[in-house]
């Protein structure tokens, strides 16, 4: 039995994946006041090290990778970064389910990448779904903007970010084993952050500097570091049993999670316009998804 015989496995994976990555996210808003963002990253990715070594050297996992391939996993992380320092610092703004919503335009950039950069056949009504959807996001966007500012178009500086960071992971997916290539990840994430900590010493603003944390935020430290390691291993177990096709519309269940965690315990809600952008962003997405899925399926032959 292959791993994608259990699809109702990596479904329940991806929904696992969708409640963990906005816990993940809530735990960083609640820090983004307090602990700087150098700081959080440092930890995020230092932790992400620690959990996944001893994985690779029980699976017997190979940490080689050719010199091209190390290259593209440099480029990777420093993506890997500015992509998740940029969606820390909305939270500092936005509420958790807006800054998710906003950051969910991302499969309408991949669509562009790829039609651009890989040469990927588009058709119209893929177009059109595009629109629709940075439609929806600019509803989502509006309302944020009129009362944050220029902090409202993060979450698009995130999807941007993280869809050169998707197609990097295209280009070398089939030389590296996923679990390999986060670990490097952290490894080479971790001492650059920690550099910049170091050349930042003395500093305690809102981006750079370290900060003694109390009890309670050294347990959240290791909250987000561990919330964001398992969040990304369960995505990619679910990418093992099941077809991504089957388990992309999934992920779409991340902004209703995130908007019930950031009532949960922020008490914010999506005003009525930004509620309409969510509904709308989830539909073009999902359409887009669906259709992709159709056109991927063998057609009958003409008799």
């Amino acid at each position: 039995m292959t791993h994608h015989d259990r699809p109702m496995l990596g479904i329940l994976l991806m929904i696992g994946f969708c409640a963990i990555a906005p816990l993940g996210d809530a735990t960083a808003k609640i820090l983004g006041d307090t602990i700087p963002l150098v700081q959080l990253l440092a930890v995020r990715f230092a932790i992400q090290a620690v959990i996944l070594l001893p994985i690779i050297f029980a699976t017997g996992i190979s940490l080689r990778m050719s010199p091209y391939v190390l290259r593209m996993t440099f480029l990777r992380t420093a993506l890997h970064i500015v992509g998740i320092g940029a969606m820390f610092t909305s939270l500092r703004y936005l509420p958790l389910a807006d800054a998710v919503a906003i950051a969910f335009v991302m499969p309408f950039i991949m669509l562009v990448l790829g039609a651009t950069i890989l040469g990927e056949e588009v058709g119209p009504r893929r177009i059109a779904a595009c629109a629709v959807g940075f439609i929806g996001t600019l509803l989502v966007v509006q309302p944020s903007f009129a009362e944050v500012g220029w902090p409202a178009f993060l979450p698009i500086v995130v999807a941007f970010t993280f869809a050169f960071y998707m197609l990097v992971s295209r280009q070398i997916a089939k030389e590296c084993d996923p679990l390999a290539l986060q670990t490097i990840s952290g490894f080479i994430g971790t001492p650059v952050l920690v550099l910049i900590l170091a050349l930042s010493w003395g500093r305690t603003d809102t981006f750079f500097g370290i900060v003694t944390p109390n009890a309670t935020e050294t347990w959240l430290l290791i909250a987000i570091g561990v919330l964001g390691t398992c969040g990304h291993l369960l995505m990619t177990w679910s990418l093992r049993f099941a077809p991504s096709a089957t388990v992309a519309p999934v992920q779409y269940l991340e902004i209703p999670f995130a908007t019930f965690i950031g009532w949960l315990i922020f008490a914010d809600l999506p005003n009525g316009l930004a509620a309409i952008g969510i509904a709308i962003t989830m539909a073009a997405g999902l359409y887009i998804l669906f259709r992709e899925r159709s056109l991927a399926q063998p057609r009958p032959s003409e008799a």
